[in-house]
């Protein structure tokens, strides 16, 4: 499926906006699209890499916003409000990651992933991390890196999880805010809209509790695997009175 394309509607559906909000995207010429006639076709490979840059690019109530969006549209994917307790476990935390060079954080996050037993290409898996990683960095400030494929097919993922590796020590990962990183989220979502989705949660987690305090002062996976956990619980109570 690298090669399929979107109409204007589906594209809109796809990344939780209006009709009208994307083409108010095209006009700006501010996402990726070609004109086929009178037609607007989206790839979704390069949608894909729009869509993840942006997200995470955006802070306070825009990303409020988004989030609230892509909650609507998900909701009849997931049993629950709540999706980090289905994705994220102790065992797949690695609270001392050894790695020094980007390079070395991609090959031992797709590693730490193939021990979940939900990726079914692992290598393919890491191909598309290094593909996402040269295309633009996933890092973000405070010392965080998303990371997740260029292309998240479902057929890379048996179901979705998080990976999280902490590193020894800190290392330059292309934040925009110039930092060095050593908290490293790998996303994996058979689902695209999963995908966004939890992209856009993480982000909110981060930029509005303390989770990253918490991960840096945990002494284990566990109880990192808990500071997640509380975290999301955190961002949806503060969420609810503000869902009308």
């Amino acid at each position: 499926m690298p090669y399929r394309t979107f109409s204007l509607e589906e594209v809109a559906r796809y990344l939780h906006l209006s009709s009208a909000d994307v083409e108010r995207l095209v006009k700006d010429q501010d996402i990726p699209c070609e004109r086929h006639g009178p037609r607007l076709v989206f790839r979704k490979v390069d949608i894909d890499a729009w869509a993840s840059q942006r997200i995470l690019g955006l802070e306070g109530r825009r990303l409020a916003e988004y989030h609230q969006k892509s909650s609507r549209e998900t909701q009849q994917l997931v049993a629950n409000e709540a999706i980090m307790p289905e994705m994220i476990r102790p065992e797949f935390i690695e609270p001392a990651m050894t790695a020094k060079t980007k390079a070395s954080v991609l090959r031992q996050m797709a590693a730490l992933a193939g021990t979940t037993g939900r990726v079914s290409d692992l290598p393919s898996l890491l191909e598309g991390l290094e593909a996402r990683e040269a295309l633009c960095s996933t890092g973000v400030p405070g010392g965080l890196a998303l990371l997740h494929s260029r292309n998240p097919e479902s057929y890379l993922f048996e179901s979705a999880f998080l990976a999280l590796g902490r590193t020894i020590q800190q290392i330059p990962f292309g934040s925009p805010d110039g930092q060095p990183t050593n908290l490293f989220f790998l996303i994996g979502c058979p689902d695209d809209r999963m995908h966004l989705h939890t992209l856009a949660r993480l982000c909110l987690m981060a930029q509005k509790t303390d989770l990253l305090v918490d991960l840096r002062q945990a002494t284990n996976a566990d109880a990192m695997c808990e500071n997640i956990i509380a975290a999301e619980q955190s961002v949806l109570a503060n969420r609810r009175p503000q869902a009308d």
